[in-house]
């Protein structure tokens, strides 16, 4: 990436660009349904959405990390991991983060922010419990490439729509109808097709989203792997949460995975077709990745 020692990934910058255009492209045809539809009610759903987006892109960073119960600490507070995101940085050439812990017996790691001064790293005190250094610093340069490639912004940006589209829906079944000022069978057609259309237009863009996810996720291991030349820690790193998740009582897990797109890894895993849905790649195309990149290593 400029700025940093991150290995550039042109497939993921291409995936962003792609994925941004067509959920712009979704949601300036959603909004234009939505005024043709509610012609009355034009004044609102221009305001609405102009305010989620701006609360979307300026708050969610933030509204995620609370959510998630992280906690910013200091260097005096956590010394091993600060030290640990130091060195990262170092190596990387990049501003250092905000760090944050957060306390919970899930074993995991998220980074968040719309850009490298406003981001932060967190772990929660189950990883921080049960990795060893090495393995750490793995999981730290996968979070801090999400920073490097910005990629945590793009997820941001293109998971609005489908806040917008549910947001929208409730407002015009609740008050757009009776401002739209039309007859009874002109209200029961609007009833069935606002949400018909709110419908398509969340499912579109959450697929979206999933595919571009699963594939940051391969990016950054791969980034942090050659970053920290030492994808072997990655991979133990990796086995390791996947393996403890299973020990983890389900209503913590539960409480987790609304945050799955953010997380190091899953709270919980998809299998079958499900995994069309799924935030991330299988632990097995994980692992293979980082094979791959350490045979590399080696021969070179």
């Amino acid at each position: 990436m400029p700025g940093t020692r991150f290995a550039p990934d042109r497939g993921l910058t291409t995936r962003m660009v792609s994925t941004m255009f067509l959920i712009g492209l979704l949601y300036v045809v959603f909004v234009g349904v939505l005024l043709a539809l509610l012609r009355g009610a034009w004044p609102i759903i221009l305001l609405v959405a102009g305010g989620l987006f701006i609360a979307q892109f300026w708050f969610s960073d933030r509204i995620a990390a609370f959510g998630m119960g992280a906690r910013e600490v200091t260097p005096q507070q956590a010394p091993e991991l600060h030290g640990a995101v130091d060195r990262l940085c170092a190596l990387a050439d990049m501003p250092k983060p905000r760090v944050a812990i957060a306390d919970s017996d899930v074993p995991n790691a998220f980074a968040t922010g719309r850009s490298q001064k406003s981001a932060l790293v967190c772990a929660t005190t189950g990883l921080l419990r049960r990795l060893e250094p090495e393995e750490l610093e793995g999981v730290l340069a996968h979070e801090l490439s999400h920073v490097a490639h910005r990629d945590v912004a793009v997820m941001t940006i293109a998971s609005f729509l489908g806040v917008l589209a549910g947001i929208v829906t409730r407002i015009g079944l609740w008050g757009g109808f009776r401002q739209s000022g039309g007859r009874d069978s002109s209200a029961a057609i609007l009833v069935v097709l606002i949400p018909l259309i709110s419908a398509v237009v969340y499912a579109i863009s959450y697929l979206l989203t999933r595919m571009l996810s699963r594939y940051r996720e391969l990016s950054a291991d791969r980034a942090a792997a050659l970053l920290t030349g030492r994808p072997s820690a990655l991979a133990s790193a990796l086995t390791k949460v996947t393996g403890q998740m299973a020990q983890i009582p389900t209503r913590d897990l539960r409480k987790a995975e609304p945050f799955n797109a953010f997380y190091f890894a899953p709270a919980f895993s998809k299998e079958g077709m499900s995994r069309l849905l799924s935030s991330h790649p299988t632990l097995e195309q994980r692992l293979d990745q980082l094979g791959r990149i350490s045979a590399q290593l080696g021969r070179a």
